[in-house]
């Protein structure tokens, strides 16, 4: 199977790494974030799914794997829904010395239910994406994302709880 590089969808994989370091896990936000019970394997997918877009820019991504990215930054959205968004304030508190660091650090405190649903709709928005670009390759054989155990919860837990 030849790799995804649809523009649609390298845009949009692109926009999520970019909201995703800058507003979820950024410096202020980060600390908190380590205390989510995810797999090894999931932060590593979220990882190469978010930090490393410009390896995948000209190679592409292949589907399969995509899929899987998608799968553990889906866990992780529903993990910190859970998890941290109803705890952030105390698990932060008393985290930064500097003034300028502190106003900050509150501030992406109180937007951190904001940025997990806006990278859950970007995410819900390139699942959606990537399945109608699986269903158009598939030619009349099964598409992949029927074939993976893995994406059978993903609208629930992209589905704020």
């Amino acid at each position: 199977m030849k790799p995804v590089k649809n523009e649609q969808i390298m845009r949009l994989i692109e926009r999520i790494g970019d909201h995703y370091r800058t507003n979820v896990s950024n410096r202020f936000i980060r600390p908190a974030l380590m205390h989510l019970s995810l797999e090894k394997t999931t932060w590593d997918q979220i990882e190469a799914f978010t930090e490393k877009y410009d390896q995948f820019f000209y190679q592409g991504f292949h589907l399969d794997e995509l899929y899987r990215q998608i799968a553990a930054t889906a866990r992780f959205v529903y993990a910190a829904r859970r998890d941290i968004v109803p705890t952030i304030r105390q698990r932060l508190n008393h985290r930064v010395a500097d003034r300028n660091d502190k106003i900050l650090q509150d501030i992406a405190v109180n937007n951190f239910s904001f940025n997990i649903q806006l990278l859950a709709d970007l995410l819900n928005d390139l699942y959606v994406a990537v399945v109608e670009f699986d269903i158009s390759i598939s030619k009349g054989k099964r598409p992949v994302y029927q074939q993976m155990h893995e994406l059978s919860d993903i609208g629930n837990q992209l589905i704020e709880t």
